[in-house]
């Protein structure tokens, strides 16, 4: 029994050893882990230097039998307050880079980080109910006879053992680092046809990567966070110019950028439209948008939008135009996509004139379904009760095709909320379907009833490429006019100037 004690110290010294020797190492990322766990500002700094010099002195206080028991009960509360404070992030669904071992393990919380500690603190309960009189054989002695100049040195010389082991570990971490960027690299260069000079690309400028400016975006439609689909031209839908940021949650310059993602669609969201096309779980990617107020986040299967935008590594950019065309190179790397931001946002960027099919005229318009019947539907509402949509005929009614975290949804809302305050007398019926929580519905604080359709399966069927979106139905559930999609084409049919039965004009389509 006294051995098993001895080997559970011996591997909570090296969890505990190591982590304040990593958090050491790296002091700034300590104290922003703090902040993004949720520690006031003004405590941060201090609480990011204390955390690893108490991992620290429980590492040491682990080894002496006389010490090890105080030890053990320092560590089960320091472990249980991260289990708490991991929990209660992942609660309110955000999923902050947990910093365990600094910069050679910082990953997103999840449940595997719960377990991980969770198992840490039942080694360190079995210390603590051992007693302090049952701790195992004393790896320290020995140490005894030693003098106190000794024993310093001899404390000094431990911690350089852990210093060296944490350091050959972030060795390999960013050899492997290193290795999986080179790949990147590679496929980038295979991918756009061109050697690109690896140097530049270091420097986050690599000439001639991507597609050539002036040429079509290629289309896509790809799935947001809550199951809604959305394609380019939805990002079109405000004529404004578009950025699309290629990332992915396991690239570590992706998570660094990421932060300043939602200050750029807050502050430019006027003049310029930031999508974040990611990869990965959409679980994962709805974590990040929340903890860091993203609006605008797309996720590819696995890399067939970058794939045909020739822009393989993450983090990376383009910009399209309002007319749909590259508007610029592939930026690589922080620095790059940064100036790309600032580029578009104080240059007019030009209008080329509409792409020419073989036929030399513009692209054909989508096949009209106006006097079609309106698809048959049966959703629920906030409370979970279904509700088919033949049911609610006596008047034209406006579907609006709603997501609560879309951007363009968010700048909207106060004037539909302004429209239903103040109705004209014609006023359309208005039905919300919306993706999301109820509860994050309930929080819009629109009068209008809404129904939920977690995969976007309606708005398909109505042809809706985005958020928001509407279409009027008529009377008789006829389709009465054609699906429109951004702000402003939404707004107007919510004034119905539409006619009956009439087709709008193209110039009024904004998506």
């Amino acid at each position: 029994m006294d051995v098993v004690m001895l080997l559970l110290r011996l591997v909570l010294v090296g969890v505990f050893g190591l982590a304040g020797v990593t958090k050491l190492a790296d002091l700034s990322g300590s104290r922003t882990a703090m902040r993004n766990f949720g520690v006031p500002e003004r405590l941060a700094a201090f609480a990011g230097t204390a955390l690893p010099l108490m991992e620290l002195a429980i590492a040491v206080l682990l080894l002496p039998v006389a010490t090890a028991w105080w030890a053990a009960l320092g560590g089960l509360v320091l472990l249980l307050g991260f289990i708490g404070g991991i929990s209660y992030n992942l609660w309110k669904g955000r999923t902050p880079d947990c910093h365990c071992f600094g910069q050679v393990y910082s990953k997103p919380v999840s449940r595997s980080t719960l377990r991980r500690n969770g198992v840490f603190a039942l080694i360190a309960a079995i210390l603590v109910f051992q007693g302090p009189n049952r701790q195992g054989y004393s790896v320290v002695g020995w140490t005894g006879d030693l003098s106190t100049a000794q024993g310093v040195l001899l404390a000094f010389e431990v911690l350089l053992l852990v210093a060296i082991a944490a350091a050959g570990w972030l060795l390999v971490h960013l050899l492997q680092q290193n290795g999986r960027l080179l790949l990147r690299i590679e496929a980038l260069e295979t991918g756009s046809g061109v050697r690109t000079n690896t140097a530049a690309i270091a420097r986050s400028e690599a000439p001639g990567a991507g597609l050539p400016i002036g040429s079509p975006a290629p289309p896509f439609r790809l799935a947001g966070l809550y199951g809604e689909t959305v394609a380019l031209d939805a990002l079109r839908g405000e004529r404004k110019p578009v950025v699309l940021l290629f990332t992915d949650p396991g690239c570590g310059l992706s998570n660094t950028l990421i932060k300043e993602v939602g200050r750029w669609q807050q502050e430019h969201g006027n003049d310029l439209t930031v999508t974040v096309v990611s990869r990965g779980k959409p679980e994962v990617n709805r974590a990040k948008a929340t903890e860091h107020g993203l609006t605008h986040v797309l996720v590819q299967r696995d890399r067939e939008v970058s794939q045909a935008y020739k822009s393989l590594a993450t983090p990376s950019a383009v910009l399209i135009r309002p007319d749909g065309t590259i508007g610029s190179q592939a930026a690589l790397g922080p620095d790059a996509i940064r100036r790309l931001i600032t580029g578009a946002i104080t240059r007019p960027v030009p209008v080329r004139p509409p792409v020419q099919n073989r036929t030399g005229t513009a692209s054909a318009r989508p096949v009209s379904r106006l006097g079609q019947p309106a698809p048959a539907m049966m959703l629920p509402d906030l409370l979970g009760t279904p509700v088919r949509l033949q049911e609610l005929r006596g008047k034209r009614m406006l579907l609006l095709f709603w997501n609560p975290g879309c951007g363009f949804c968010a700048r909207m809302l106060d004037d539909l909320k302004a429209w239903e305050a103040d109705p004209p007398d014609d006023a359309l019926q208005l039905l919300v379907i919306s993706t999301g929580t109820p509860e994050a519905n309930r929080q819009l604080g629109l009068r209008a009833q809404v129904l939920l359709d977690q995969g976007f399966t309606t708005g398909r069927a109505f042809g809706a490429s985005g958020t928001p979106s509407a279409v009027l139905i008529e009377v008789d559930g006829t389709i009465a006019s054609e699906v429109v999609v951004g702000a402003p084409g939404v707004l107007a049919l919510t004034r119905n100037t539409v006619a009956r039965g009439a087709v709008q004009p193209e110039s009024e389509i904004t998506g």
